[in-house]
């Protein structure tokens, strides 16, 4: 079988955190040592490190021998150790008070004209 033509387990990355990895992933939060957002798809970067992680499952799960271990070691286990970091991006979220829009995005200074070439 091709796994390219593979259909998908999981239809979003939606799914994929409801369904999947909400349950692999117990974790008591709070008390200072993890943190998790339960609007975290109100969180720009929660979404793209978990859609990532997402489409990684998808792919990894084909290898019947070690593709999960590697899905964890690689993929998972970094991202949701950055995801539960009390500094990571949930750090004024908790699963007790909801989601906060504390955070600010990173200051910026406009990039002068021409710096970049579009390729």
């Amino acid at each position: 079988m091709d796994p390219s033509n593979s259909p998908s387990v999981y239809g979003s990355v939606v799914e994929f955190v409801e369904n999947y990895l909400s349950l692999v992933y117990r974790r008591e939060v709070g008390k200072g040592r993890r943190v998790w957002c339960p609007r975290w798809w109100m969180h720009a970067e929660a979404v793209a490190r978990l859609d990532a992680m997402w489409r990684a499952w998808e792919h990894c799960r084909l290898d019947s021998r070690t593709g999960l271990s590697v899905w964890f070691l690689d993929h998972a286990d970094p991202h949701m150790s950055i995801l539960f970091d009390p500094d990571g991006p949930f750090q004024f979220c908790s699963t007790a008070s909801g989601h906060s829009d504390e955070m600010p995005p990173l200051h910026l200074i406009a990039t002068p004209p021409g710096l970049f070439k579009s390729a």
